[in-house]
């Protein structure tokens, strides 16, 4: 997600390297490359030149102090606009109500039926809340089928008529059996078009007329580029929906949709969903946003992603481990097993300031964890506990039976042999204050000491 932009706007910056001062013939050079940046992710002509134009009157006239270099000033103003531009806060959904009622427009193929799912998941787990699905997409194929199949591996309702065909009769129902059945909220999916069309919008206008939504998001394509935000257009103005939804944003996308659809339509982009998967659903906060575009990584999103994961009960005893050099095999695969549930290795990565650029070229994904989990499958439960058994005939028991090498078993232990050295090292270098070191009774007793001699 925006690599092709991030590259350009680094390149745009280096015109002001080395220079002194900003001035208005350096600051006009790197203006028009910072257009052509945006223009070339996508963004509308009107809206890159607008951006530019903020971007110049900001900078034209600024005092460099001797701490602050033109270059980085330079990228702090375009860091302020481009928050601004996508909307400066983040925005909250209105789920309030009895129920709560959400609904979701869009055209086909633009991932209405999952981006359903994922919310639904992420209000149950994240808010504690019952939703119930509503399947009100009859005009797509198997679409009341795909939001069946989401919705039981998410634990949630789908309420379906069989054989109904008005998607009006069905929100009604949905409803009142919600209302019956005391559901927070009701999550409506809605049929879509290949392209905006006079019987689609009369559809949808007059579902959102009967169920008069608490919420209506209109989900997008973002590889479909500027086509994305004329037909946000276009269903706003008859829908006057609330927010955006970005999908697809693990594509081949420039990112011009992001950047450029709060300007034109007036609507916050409230989530951005990328991946299948259906945790895979964000927030949208727009000075994040900046940060990656920007290369300064998103590392609170990061921890945000870590902490959806973690375990504190399990983390103390892990820290326990290390510190006694207990670290295991078992517990490396646990780990493993974590980081995968937190998204995609690469984009995760990326997130680490500096990080994106570097692995632009590099083929890195969660399938790179393949072989070290066949390797560890292979293992006995008594191995994976006690990696201190690892001996020639085992390597070699355990290349055959993960269908590897030798050499990648070699790899691997002498790869988690260094890392639960320099674990144990930096638990133990953490002192009285670490997990370890709590409850042992030796600190504790040593600053007693020091009270009686006084």
């Amino acid at each position: 997600m925006f690599e092709n932009l991030s590259e350009r706007l680094e390149r745009s910056f280096k015109v002001l390297k080395g220079e002194g001062k900003i001035t208005d013939i350096n600051i006009s050079e790197t203006v028009k490359d910072i257009r052509r940046a945006l223009l070339d992710a996508d963004v509308g002509f009107k809206e890159a030149k607008e951006f530019t134009n903020r971007v110049k009157d900001k900078a034209i006239g600024q005092n460099v102090i001797t701490a602050v270099k033109p270059q980085q000033l330079m990228v702090k103003i375009v860091h302020d606009e481009l928050v601004e531009f996508m909307g400066s806060d983040s925005q909250d959904i209105d789920i309030k109500g009895n129920p709560g009622i959400v609904l979701v427009a869009g055209l086909n193929g633009s991932g209405k039926t999952t981006f359903s799912a994922k919310l639904a998941l992420r209000l149950k787990s994240k808010k504690g809340l019952k939703v119930l699905l509503a399947a009100c997409d009859t005009f797509r194929p198997a679409a009341i089928e795909q939001l069946k199949v989401l919705g039981d591996s998410i634990g949630v309702e789908v309420f379906t008529i069989e054989g109904e065909k008005d998607p009006i009769k069905i929100a009604s129902q949905a409803l009142e059996y919600a209302k019956a059945e005391h559901f927070s909220v009701v999550i409506i999916d809605t049929a879509g078009r290949l392209s905006v069309d006079d019987e689609l919008m009369d559809e949808i206008s007059a579902l959102h007329a009967k169920v008069q939504p608490t919420e209506t998001l209109f989900v997008v394509d973002a590889m479909t580029g500027q086509d994305a935000v004329s037909t946000a257009k276009v269903f706003n103005d008859r829908l006057d929906f609330d927010g955006v939804v970005l999908t697809k944003m693990d594509g081949d996308t420039r990112g011009g949709a992001a950047l450029s659809i709060k300007a034109v339509v007036g609507k916050p982009i409230k989530f951005i969903s990328s991946g299948e998967k259906l945790e895979a659903l964000d927030v949208f906060h727009p000075a994040r946003i900046a940060d990656r575009i920007l290369g300064m990584g998103d590392v609170v999103s990061l921890v945000e992603k870590a902490q959806e994961q973690y375990d504190e009960k399990q983390a103390r005893e892990l820290t326990k481990k290390m510190a006694r050099n207990r670290y295991s095999y078992q517990d490396f695969y646990t780990q493993i097993q974590q980081l995968k549930k937190m998204g995609d290795i690469k984009e995760l990565a990326s997130m680490l300031p500096g990080v994106g650029k570097a692995l632009k070229d590099v083929d890195l994904s969660n399938d790179s964890f393949k072989s070290i989990e066949a390797i560890i499958l292979s293992m006995t439960p008594e191995e994976r506990d006690n990696p201190d058994l690892m001996d020639s005939s085992r390597k070699l028991r355990l290349a055959k039976g993960s269908g590897t090498s030798i050499q990648a078993v070699n790899n691997l232990v002498k790869t988690f042999d260094r890392m639960r050295k320099q674990m144990k090292n930096f638990v133990n270098s953490r002192g009285p204050g670490s997990p370890s070191q709590q409850g042992g009774g030796s600190s504790k007793g040593g600053k007693n000491k020091k009270k009686k001699k006084r």
